[in-house]
């Protein structure tokens, strides 16, 4: 796979090119877009070929009989993350923002609180308020320019008002892979609130060497509050084919999820389960492999420019390919070091107080494009923040 070759994706309906300079004000002829969290890289030839065949068919009615689209989710769980998956425990939503929405309406009431470890992908706090349940905001810790888990604080928090905790893992935007005895302290705060436990981990498939992620799914004592949430959008760049699962092991949370997918009459989109089917595959596993390298080589050319800025520090990414920039260095106020980003060095960014408390001085950039834009970021950076050198 050549992730090197610049593919115009101008007038494409791309969100994250086309949608830059109305929203950023970032001009589109020179600028670059490093916000929406999609790849710049096509999606591999086995997924290509899954589209390709039907097309080729020319008939796209319903789908039937995913027999062999729930094995090869199974297949890639056990095999690529030593997770054992019942095929009758997976639900197909449109994504992973509608998978966290309907968990949101079918476990809690209006009025129930929902929280969130924050700073944190910010849809998650949209369909919560959107759903007029409120959000509880427990911050992480920024030690030393790495989030940590505080649990005495959280603990003193809760006033019993809380109904569900949603985690990310690997997080978002901070790049942390949570230990195994992170990950247990998660399931015994969810325990000791009395909270159904839901676990995005979207990221899963994109950790880099060194770190290992842990499904919440194998941590002790959880399955009876716990809701996995996975897709093959991120990890394949096919997020236009909304499409995501809902994995519930114990029988009474599932029979309520089914419960409410029947009640909104919700079904599958026949592009996605193809494309999802085609990527858990020996092929699409490969291709993860060889995309994973090339993301290593782009946060560590990223992380060295911008560290080299005094009053920047990029936080070690472990997983996923957003960066997540620290500007409180600087001593410069919100709009200004947006200002420089978007306005001098021409980069659509996210803004992180949208990620919620302790976003504030910070924000995030999206590495998964070609190297060569990725190398013309920096020098833009660098050259707008030069007065700092």
């Amino acid at each position: 796979m050549n992730f090197d070759e610049i593919i115009n994706r101008f007038g494409s309906h791309s969100v994250k090119w086309d949608m830059m300079e109305s929203i950023y004000g970032v001009p589109a002829d020179d600028g670059i877009p490093m916000w929406v969290a999609d790849m710049d890289f096509p999606a591999p030839q086995c997924v290509q070929d899954a589209v390709q065949r039907m097309h080729d068919h020319g008939i796209y009615g319903y789908y039937g009989d995913d027999t062999s689209y729930r094995a090869a989710i199974c297949w890639w769980m056990q095999t690529r993350h030593n997770w054992q998956v019942d095929p009758d425990a997976i639900f197909t939503t449109h994504g992973l923002v509608n998978g966290t929405a309907m968990c949101v309406e079918t476990y809690t009431q209006p009025g129930d609180g929902v929280v969130l470890m924050t700073p944190v992908y910010h849809a998650f706090a949209k369909v919560i308020r959107a759903n007029g349940r409120r959000v509880i905001e427990c911050d992480l810790r920024n030690v030393d320019g790495r989030y940590e888990m505080d649990f005495d604080a959280w603990d003193a928090q809760m006033d019993g008002s809380a109904r569900m905790l949603v985690l990310c893992s690997p997080h978002n935007p901070g790049g942390r892979v949570w230990t195994r005895e992170e990950l247990q302290g998660v399931a015994d705060f969810a325990k000791r609130h009395d909270l159904i436990l839901v676990s995005d981990e979207i990221h899963h498939d994109l950790v880099f060497p060194g770190t290992t992620h842990t499904p919440m799914a194998l941590i002790e004592g959880i399955a009876d509050r716990l809701i996995m949430m996975t897709a093959t959008t991120k990890t394949f760049n096919i997020a236009g084919s909304h499409s995501g699962n809902v994995i519930i092991h114990d029988p009474a949370l599932r029979q309520k999820f089914a419960a409410r997918m029947m009640g909104l009459g919700l079904s599958a989109n026949a592009f996605g389960l193809h494309m999802a089917e085609a990527a858990y595959s020996p092929e699409g596993a490969a291709w993860v492999d060889e995309l994973v390298t090339y993301l290593d080589g782009n946060k560590q050319l990223f992380d060295a420019a911008i560290n080299a800025i005094p009053g920047l520090k990029s936080m070690p990414l472990e997983a996923t390919y957003l960066a997540w920039v620290d500007f409180s260095g600087t001593g410069m106020e919100r709009t200004e070091f947006t200002d420089r980003v978007q306005k001098g060095a021409r980069i659509a960014v996210n803004h992180g107080p949208t990620f919620g408390s302790g976003g504030e001085d910070f924000l995030r950039f999206n590495l998964a494009t070609p190297r060569a834009l990725v190398q013309q970021a920096v020098d833009r950076m660098q050259a707008a923040f030069a007065d700092l050198q």
